[in-house]
C-alpha cells in the first residue's frame, strides 16, 4: 500500500451528497490533526451519474474505483429514474461496483448505542448492550445468477425468472471472512440458510461445516435457517455474535437487524473482496439506508451512518484502528448528550440538522483528540 492512499467518494443520490459532505468535513479533520494522509477523488454514480452521462457508471468511475485503495460510498436510487430499462436503473452502479471489483463479502454491524436505547423497536432488557456482524455475500447468489429475465409464454402471460446459485468457493470464501471475524469478538459463527427446501441452502450448510473442521475448529459454528433466525433476531437478538449468510437473506436479515439499534440513519457497512487477477483487497463503505429522496435537500439526513462507514473505512482499509474507535467514541458520546435528528428523535426531544449532527461529532473529536 502506498504512503498517500486514494479514496474515491461516490455521493450519488438523493441525500447522498448532503451526508458526505459531514464525512469529508472529518477526513478534512483527520489530515489536519491527525496525519491522515490520503488523496481525494470524486465522481458521479446512480441518478446523477444518468442526468450527465446516461449511464448509472462510467467505465472511467469502475477503473478509478478499482485503483482506488478504499471507495466511500453515499447512496444511489431516484424516482425519476423509475421508468427506465433495468440495465440503466440508478442501482445499477452498486451491483456493477461489488461485481467488477468482486466484492463479496458485505460486513454490516448491528451495534446500539446506549443513549438510542429507547429508539429500539425492541424492550430494553432484550436489546440492550446488542453488537451483532451479519456477514452477507454479495456478487452470487439469486441477484446474479443465471438464468434470469422477465419472458412472454405462448399464451401472452409472463414469468419472471430469478436463479439461486452457490458454489463451493463462494461460500467459503465469505465464510473465511465470518470466521476471521468472529476470532477477533466473542468466538460464534451462525451460518444461516434454507436448507430444508432449497438444495442451494444444503451445500451452504455442507461447504460451512467442511471449512469449519478443517481451519477453523477453535470458533464454534451453528446452523439456522433463515426464518427461524428472523423470528430469533427479534425475540434473543444478543444470542448472535457473527452471522453468516447469503445474498438474498443476509440483504432482509440485517434491515431488519437494523431496526434493534433504532434506525436504519444509525448503520454502516463495508464490502470487501479481492479483484479478479489482483492480490490486493478492495473494499467500498456506505450507510445501508438508501438515498431517502423523500427528505433529499431539506437538510434533515442523520449523517451518523455514513460517518460511521468512515469509520469503517479506518479500521479495515487504512490501518488506523485508533482514528476508527475514536470517531466511534465521538458519535456515542454526542448521542449521550441528547443530541437527536428526525429519525431517532422521540416524541417532544428537539431535532437537529444534518450539519448541526456532523458539528458536534467534530467538536466532540476535537475534545477526545
Amino acid at each position: 500500500m502506498s504512503a498517500r492512499q486514494k479514496i474515491l467518494l461516490l455521493p450519488g443520490d438523493g441525500i447522498g451528497p448532503e451526508i458526505m459532505e459531514q464525512a469529508v468535513r472529518i477526513i478534512d479533520w483527520l489530515k489536519a490533526e491527525r496525519g491522515l494522509d490520503v488523496d481525494l477523488s470524486e465522481d458521479l454514480v446512480g441518478g446523477a451519474s444518468l442526468a450527465k452521462h446516461d449511464v448509472p457508471i462510467r467505465d472511467e468511475v469502475i477503473a478509478k474505483a478499482k485503483a482506488a485503495d478504499a471507495v466511500l460510498f453515499g447512496s444511489v436510487g431516484d424516482p425519476a429514474w423509475k421508468d427506465v430499462p433495468f440495465d440503466r436503473r440508478p442501482e445499477v452502479a452498486i451491483l456493477r461496483l461489488r461485481k467488477e471489483l468482486n466484492l463479496y463479502a458485505n460486513l454490516r454491524p448491528a451495534k446500539l448505542f446506549d443513549p438510542l436505547l429507547s429508539a429500539s423497536a425492541l424492550k430494553p432488557d432484550v436489546v440492550r448492550g446488542l453488537d451483532l456482524m451479519i456477514v452477507r455475500e454479495t456478487v452470487g447468489g439469486v441477484y446474479f445468477g443465471e438464468p434470469r429475465g422477465i419472458e412472454t409464454l405462448p399464451d401472452g402471460t409472463k414469468r419472471g425468472v430469478n436463479t439461486e446459485v452457490y458454489t463451493t468457493a463462494e461460500i467459503e470464501r465469505v465464510a473465511r471472512v465470518a470466521f476471521d471475524l468472529a476470532r477477533l469478538r466473542s468466538g460464534r459463527v451462525c451460518s444461516v440458510e434454507k436448507g430444508n427446501v432449497m438444495e442451494s441452502g444444503l451445500l451452504w450448510r455442507e461447504v460451512v461445516t467442511d471449512l469449519h473442521k478443517r481451519e477453523y475448529s477453535d470458533v464454534t459454528l451453528t446452523h439456522m435457517l433463515a426464518d427461524n433466525c428472523a423470528m430469533q433476531l427479534v425475540r434473543d437478538p444478543r444470542q448472535f455474535d457473527v452471522m453468516v449468510t447469503g445474498n438474498l437473506f443476509g440483504d432482509l436479515l440485517s434491515d431488519l437487524a437494523s431496526m434493534l439499534t433504532g434506525s436504519l440513519g444509525m448503520l454502516p457497512s463495508a464490502t470487501l473482496g479481492t479483484p479478479e487477477g489482483s492480490d490486493r483487497q478492495a473494499a467500498l463503505y456506505e450507510p445501508i439506508h438508501g438515498s431517502a429522496p423523500d427528505i433529499a435537500g431539506k437538510g434533515i439526513a442523520n449523517p451518523l451512518a455514513q460517518i460511521l462507514s468512515l469509520a469503517m473505512m479506518l479500521r479495515y482499509s487504512l490501518d488506523r484502528g485508533a482514528d476508527s474507535e475514536l470517531i466511534e467514541q465521538a458519535v456515542s458520546n454526542v448521542l449521550a448528550s441528547g443530541l437527536r435528528t428526525a429519525d431517532i428523535a422521540a416524541a417532544g426531544e428537539s431535532r437537529v440538522s444534518t450539519a448541526e449532527m456532523g458539528e458536534a461529532v467534530l467538536k466532540e473529536l476535537q475534545k477526545l483528540a
